[in-house]
Parts: C-alpha cells; structure tokens; sequence
C-alpha cells in the first residue's frame, strides 16, 4: 500500500516536489483560471488552494491532482519518474497481476464522521465552491466527484463520476449522461415510481477515484476494482439515511435520494471535448438528508477544459491498456501498442499498432477499437499503424495516416454508433447517435514488402549516437539517451518539471 489516503498521498506527492500551494484565490473563476493553467501543461503540477477569499481557512481544494506520470504512478504502485509511454507496458503487467477484487471492509467510524450535520442543519455553502469556467450556470462542488448508486434489483454497488452543482443550501443537482451506469440505475428505480438513494463524495482515497472514473464492467463494484489498485479492502462507513456504503476516509459526502419528477436547472457546463456542449436545461436533484465531513476537508477538484487537461493524463494510461486488453480479448492477434489521445479527450482519437498478420488483420483492429466498451462511448476516429510507430506520439501517428493511407482504400464509416449529450458535433436537437471513421495506415497489406522504406537511422545507431551525443546536443533528460533495461521504449527520462515562464516563451 503506498499511501493511507488523499492526505498521505498529497504529502507523497508535495515530497515528489509536484504540489503547490495557493493562498488567497477567488473561488469564482480565478481557481478554475490557475487549474487550467497547472493542468494545460504536460506533468503539470498539482495545486492546493487554501484560504480562499470568502471562506474559512482550512476549507481547501486540490486540482490537478493525477495530472502527471509520477503521480499517477505513485498511485498505482509503479516507479516515479517515467513517461507514459513507459508506464503503458509496466501498467499493463502490473495490471494482470494485481487481483480481480478486494471488496470492502465495513468498519465503525472513520474521519469522515468528524463532523455529521442533520438535514434541519446542512448548509453547503460553507464550502468554497468554485465557479469552475466563465460560461458556467452554476458552481460545481462535483467535479471529482464519486457517486455511489446500488442496483434496486442486485446487491450491486456502483461508483461512478457524475457533475453534481449546487442548487441550494440543502439541494444538488445530478447529472448523468445516457449509457453510463448510474443512469441506468437512476432509471430503474425511477420506472419502478421508486426514489434513488445516492451518496456523492467530493474528496476521496484517489484509489477511489480512478476506479469509479474508469470503464469498470457492468455488475463488478468499482468498491472491489479500487481495494484491488491498492492491495487491501477499502474501508466504509453506512449512510445513517440511505444505508449506502460511503469511504471512512473521505473528506466531504452527502447522502439522500432523487425522486422522480424532482428537478432542479442544471448547466451549462464546460465538459472534457472542450466546449459548453449542452445547455441549461432540468436535472434531477438531491436534497440532503445527511451530510459528512472530515475537519479541515478537501474538495477534489477536476474540472475537465479544452485537452490537455488532468483527465487526459491518468485515464489515457487506463484507458488505453484497458483497449488494449479488451481488442486482445475479442482475439485481434498481435496488438503491439494502444494509446487514447489527449487531444480528443482519451475518446474521440484512438491510436492502434498492430504486426500484421494476414489480410483484414488492420480493418479487425479497427472495428473491434471502435467497439469495444473502451472505444465505444463518444469516440470519433480510429487510426491502425504498424508495429514501427508510436502510437503515443501524435506526430508520428499523423505521419502514418498522411503517409500510408489512402482515404478511397482505406478509410471507412461506422453509422449510428453510441453518442451523448456532450458531442459538440452532432446535432443538439439528436444527440443519441454519432458516426466514427476508421483509419488503416498501416503499409498495405497486397505489396507492403514494395512500400518505400523510412527515412532514418536504425534503432542501433539512433541509440549508440544518442548516448554519445545525446546530452552535447539535446540536453541532459531529453529522453534518447539509452538506459539499462528501463521501461518498455528502453530510454530513460528525467522527471518531468512544469515549464517555466522563459521555456513557455520559447516554446511559443
């Protein structure tokens, strides 16, 4: 177990020389300004605000907070100081070795009954709730938020990462796109003329965290996913209102149910493809029955921006060696690399590297990433390379689709796939449906061994010169210079810094 909870690990991280600390920021936009501008940067760090005008002190929010390779590593029980593209391999091993589940453990108390506040006293503007983007209806205390929905018909419990906003003192609104689970859910109950009870959380073990945000299959408790990430059960607490198992670490939670016919105006909201996709428009809400808070609490933050953003970062990780895995499940043979691109938000552009095999070997590939649970929510386009290019980098991938495909041999459409409400591209008034293309750059299969060959250096002098060379030329940590057997790329990268004000000069 590398850390206890959001506090050891935030002081795991601030020791890994990645946390800032903000004093004095205004919760109305200037927390979300200085959010983006820590998490617009690759291995940005992360950012605790404190003192915030307006609130007490100790009333704090944390951004950013898996928005780099070494924090997410030091999450996932991996080495600090690797690139994502290094971490992809390892994650992908470790992955298969931690265990299906560690269910929860059930205890008697935990920090997150400090403070227990009935529903004749809730006031949840004690808390500094930031307005997140300038565009916003409201503000948002449910950004990283886990919601926790059981099944009205099983003893399934599921987490899931749905926005909540404040509607007022008492009350907050709930949304859920169409898909996910917790909707289903909320419809179940709600066609049974039954009220939901649901526990939302805004500061958690981010163990918790990430297993919620992520594709976890229907009928397996995220609960299960997060004890196994961390290698011991979670521990819970029950709603005194709902019954609902809620993490005893947390640091804020609030139970109550959703009543059908109970809405509250919801939106708009700046959403992860980077445009307000949505409208204001009726959600339901919650009121509060009971809400729990630990003395001095957090509010996690992750508000989704224009890409790159925090979310790109640890669930492009996820995301891709679970497409990985998922594409080697459905038996596409010979999956040499996955990578969900932080440019489309880890879903509209995913990247494939297969050895070909055989013919349609590419076009398999590229239906099943399309697919798959993974691939399949909101995606846009798909693009197969060969086993010679790096799927994480856009340039290379782009070279591939611009060098080795043809659009009348090699690009196909796929029709009325799985969309939602936030595709800024389909139509507002028909937001159940979109299109994905997919993209075959690999080397045709007919004459592959005629196709031209690449200009370069072969990896044995590219790296023998880069270890030579290499730090005269580039600098030292630029990345090339060759290591003893570290990571999958085999090069060794110095840990990544955020830029300075010069470096952002020069890279402008």
């Amino acid at each position: 177990m590398p850390y206890t909870d959001l506090r050891d690990f935030l002081k795991q991280v601030d020791g890994l020389g990645e946390l800032r600390l903000v004093r004095g920021a205004d919760w109305n936009m200037e927390i979300g300004a200085i959010t983006d501008l820590a998490q617009h940067q690759i291995n940005g760090p992360a950012v605790m605000f404190d003192e915030i005008k307006g609130y007490r002190s100790g009333f704090r929010i944390v951004c950013n907070t898996l928005g780099s390779a070494s924090r997410t590593a030091l999450l996932l029980g991996m080495p600090t100081g690797k690139s994502w593209r290094e971490l992809l391999p390892i994650w992908r091993k470790r992955s298969k070795q931690i265990p299906k589940a560690i269910p929860p453990v059930e205890v008697k108390s935990g920090p997150i009954l400090d403070n227990v506040i009935p529903k004749s006293k809730v006031d949840l503007s004690i808390f500094p709730t930031p307005k997140w983007h300038e565009l916003d209806g409201g503000r948002y205390i449910g950004t990283g938020t886990v919601d926790v929905i059981k099944d009205p018909d099983s003893p399934w419990v599921n987490l899931g990462c749905y926005r909540a906003a404040v509607a007022d003192n008492k009350r907050v609104t709930l949304y859920i796109s169409p898909g996910k689970h917790g909707r289903v859910l909320r419809d179940k109950y709600f066609a049974k003329g039954e009220a939901m009870p649901v526990v939302l959380v805004f500061g958690q073990d981010p163990a918790v965290f990430m297993a919620a945000s992520l594709e976890v299959p229907w009928g397996t408790s995220e609960y299960d996913y997060a004890g196994a990430l961390k290698g011991e059960p979670i521990p819970v607490v029950r709603g005194r209102a709902t019954g609902l198992p809620i993490p005893a670490t947390a640091e804020i939670a609030v139970e109550g149910f959703i009543r059908p016919g109970q809405t509250a105006p919801e939106g708009p909201f700046g959403e992860w493809t980077g445009y307000y996709a949505s409208s204001q428009r009726e959600e339901p809400v919650l009121e509060v029955e009971n809400l729990y808070f630990r003395d001095d609490p957090i509010i996690v933050g992750t508000p989704p921006y224009k890409p790159p953003a925090e979310f790109t970062a640890y669930r492009g990780l996820l995301r891709a060696a679970l497409l990985w895995e998922q594409m080697e499940q459905a038996g596409v043979p010979d999956v040499t690399g996955a990578w969900c691109h932080e440019a489309g938000g880890c879903r509209l552009l995913l990247a494939v590297s297969i050895k070909q095999r055989y013919p349609g070997h590419a076009k398999q590939a590229a239906m099943i990433a399309a697919m798959c649970h993974a691939g399949a929510y909101l995606g846009r386009f798909v693009v197969v390379v060969d086993d010679d290019v790096d799927v994480t980098d856009l340039q290379d991938v782009i070279w591939a689709l611009c060098t080795r495909c043809d659009p009348e041999r090699d690009a196909d459409l796929i029709r009325r796939a799985w969309s939602g409400p936030l595709d800024p591209a389909i139509d507002p008034d028909n937001k159940s449906f979109n299109s994905r293309m997919i993209f075959d750059a690999t080397r045709p299969w007919e004459w592959r061994d005629k196709f031209p060959p690449v200009v370069e250096p072969s990896l044995e002098t590219r790296q023998a010169v880069a270890k030579k060379w290499g730090g005269l030329i580039l600098g030292p940590g630029n990345g090339l210079v060759p290591a003893k057997k570290n990571g999958a790329a085999g090069t060794k990268r110095a840990a990544a810094k955020p830029p300075t004000r010069r470096d952002r000069k020069r890279s402008r």
